[in-house]
């Protein structure tokens, strides 16, 4: 059986806030880089955008809370479909402190809830594969 990433070790935060040495590896799970902020001040280590929800169901969602429900039944089939998205997340939680970083105002209702949730399930159905990551920074 699969070892599972300690739930305590993955923690959620908007990219915009300040970076602190307790959130470990820090990872934006958005498919859009953050706007107004420079690559040297998100202080991202790894940018994973296959992990987030298409562009045709963020459009629709648009952080309508009334949407909520059915965003998260929509984004998990979409993961479903894709699990290999959610290997290099869940190898690093593995490792140590991780933390998903998101970009939307609403820190309720957004793809990063949705992830961490899955992440931290005791069941969840990830195996390795190839997924596109795009390291930000060198050595941290």
């Amino acid at each position: 059986m699969t070892r599972q990433p300690d739930p305590s070790r993955i923690t959620l935060k908007r990219v915009y806030d300040t970076a602190s040495p307790k959130d470990g590896v820090r990872i934006l799970v958005d498919r859009l880089w953050p706007r107004g902020l420079s690559r040297d001040a998100a202080a991202i280590d790894f940018w994973i955008k296959d992990v987030a929800p298409s562009a045709a169901l963020r459009q629709w969602f648009g952080h309508r809370p009334e949407r909520w429900v059915e965003f998260r039944k929509r984004y998990k089939s979409e993961l479903a479909r894709r699990p290999q998205a959610l290997a290099e997340i869940q190898s690093l939680a593995k490792k140590g402190r991780i933390t998903l970083l998101f970009a939307a105002h609403d820190e309720h209702h957004n793809n990063a809830v949705v992830l961490c949730e899955l992440l931290r399930a005791k069941e969840s159905p990830l195996r390795a594969s190839k997924t596109k990551v795009t390291r930000t920074r060198g050595g941290r």
